[in-house]
Order: structure tokens, then sequence, then C-alpha cells
């Protein structure tokens, strides 16, 4: 069986992993003044943020549109028995969903879509997983129980420099937006349950950036095999501070440097900082 790896923008894995890992992608949409561009096709991460200084409006986000979906998965199917598609988290955006609408559309093809329970280069580490797998002749059955197993040992945190775009996206609720305002706070973040939750509220930016990587210390031994990721919107200097911090401490850990891309940058907002791992 021949099986394709389909994943969303927001894993923001860069065009050229994708063609090397044979890796397909369908794009979400950053909507400024009602001109929308699909994310790592017409707008760039660094377009974006320097889009973003010139705005007075906050742009919207959205998925893609079940016929987009459907088309690539009726491609995919000329030349696939099974497409694999991995998507941002469910609690999220509606892309999961609409990957599943779109499967049941097409035939001729099996559509296995798997929730990431997560986004950004964390999802990526699904979607590298996967492609490693699939071109190594593995079934979709057997890419989706390493996906599980894989789900038990990844871990994310991301701080945010303002709680304002989450809030007015609607990916944080009213309540906690205006604890956070009150406090002064730079709120670390996780997912719980597919949804953007608080875990710590903390006084500064700087010991923001030293908790994650505390979270980091406390799962992982030094002796572990881990890949892990440090995730910047627009603040590639404190990325790469951690990134150096990892590597000099645990030298069995891989690091990338990846970014929050236009889509995850709008509600995360510019100089948010995350850090992802799992063990291999």
């Amino acid at each position: 069986m021949k099986t394709a790896v389909l994943t969303d923008s927001t894993a923001y894995i860069p065009s050229y992993m994708r063609e090397q890992n044979n890796i397909h992608m369908v794009p979400l949409n950053v909507i400024f003044q009602n001109e929308a561009y699909r994310e790592e096709i017409d707008i760039q991460a660094e377009d974006f943020y320097d889009m973003l200084h010139t705005q007075d409006e906050l742009p919207k986000t959205s998925q893609p549109s079940t016929g987009l979906v459907t088309e690539k998965i009726e491609e995919l199917a000329r030349d696939f028995d099974a497409v694999v598609a991995i998507h941002l988290s469910s609690g999220i955006s509606g892309t999961y969903q609409g990957t599943i609408t779109a499967g049941n559309m097409v035939d001729d093809v099996e559509v296995h879509v798997f929730d990431s329970e997560s986004s950004c280069f964390v999802q990526g580490f699904y979607v590298l997983e996967a492609a490693e797998m699939a071109n190594n002749g593995a079934t979709p059955q057997q890419i989706l129980a390493r996906l599980e197993e894989m789900k038990k040992s990844i871990n994310a945190y991301f701080m945010v420099d303002d709680l304002t775009n989450l809030y007015k996206g609607g990916r944080l609720s009213g309540a906690q937006k205006i604890v956070g305002s009150l406090l002064q706070v730079k709120p670390v973040l996780h997912f719980v349950d597919k949804k953007i939750v608080p875990f710590e509220k903390i006084r500064t930016r700087k010991k923001a950036l030293k908790r994650l990587l505390l979270l980091f210390e406390e799962d992982v031994d030094e002796t572990d095999v881990v890949k892990a990721t440090v995730i910047h919107g627009n603040c590639h200097e404190d990325a790469e501070g951690i990134k150096k911090e990892l590597e000099s401490r645990y030298p069995n850990t891989e690091v990338v440097i990846s970014y929050f891309g236009p889509v995850i940058g709008t509600h995360v907002g510019e100089g948010a900082i995350g850090l992802g791992w799992y063990k291999k």
C-alpha cells in the first residue's frame, strides 16, 4: 500500500523539507482588510510581521475550504492508496473536521485524519515521523499507532507577550485575558483537551523564558534522545539563546528553530516563544 502524508500550513515545515520528505500541504489563510493570503504560499512569516506593523486592525484567519481539501485528496488518490492527514488541534480550528468531510467525498482512497492536539513545529514532529514511515512502506495503521505513541511523550509550552490577540481571536476566555492584563504577567500556556489554556502566570519575560527551560529540565534526562523545537514570533535572538542553552546541556537533544507563521502568529502575537519536545 502506498501512503501519502498530508498536513496543513500551520505545521510550518519549510518547503524544501516538505519536498525532501514527500509531504503534501494545504494552506490556511490570513486575511488583511478583506484580502486573503495563503500562508506559506502567498505570504511568509517575515512578510506577515512587517504587514502587522502597518495595520490598525488584527487580521483574521480561516481554515482551508472543504473544496480545496477535496481537490488535494483527489489529486493524491491518483498516485496513492491511502492518505494520512495530520492537522492542528481540532480545539482551535475546524481544519481537522474539514478534512474528515473532504475525505468522505473522495472514492478509491483511504483517508485517515489525525488530530495533533497542537500546532506549529510540534505538529510538524508528527508529520515528519509519519513521512519517514510512509516513505519506508509503513501502512496507515502502523503510522497512526506510532503517532499515538508519540503523543504520550510530546510536551509543548509557549509564552505570549500579550493575551489580547488570543482573546480577540476567541482562543482564550475573556476572564483569563482580564486577569492577565491586571497582573501584567507573561503567561505560559499549553494545550489541554485540544484547547489553549494558561499553565502558569509569570511576572516578567525573562522569568517566563527561564520557566520554559525548567519545564524541559523537569522532563528530560541528559541520557534521553530528544527532538526539540524552539518556536518564535519574530524574535529570533531569543530562540537562538534557548537553542544554545539546550544543546550545551543536553548532548542527545536535537533542536530545530521554527516560527509562529501568519495564522498562528495572528493569535499569539509578535514576541511569542514556544518550546516543544518529545523523546525518540
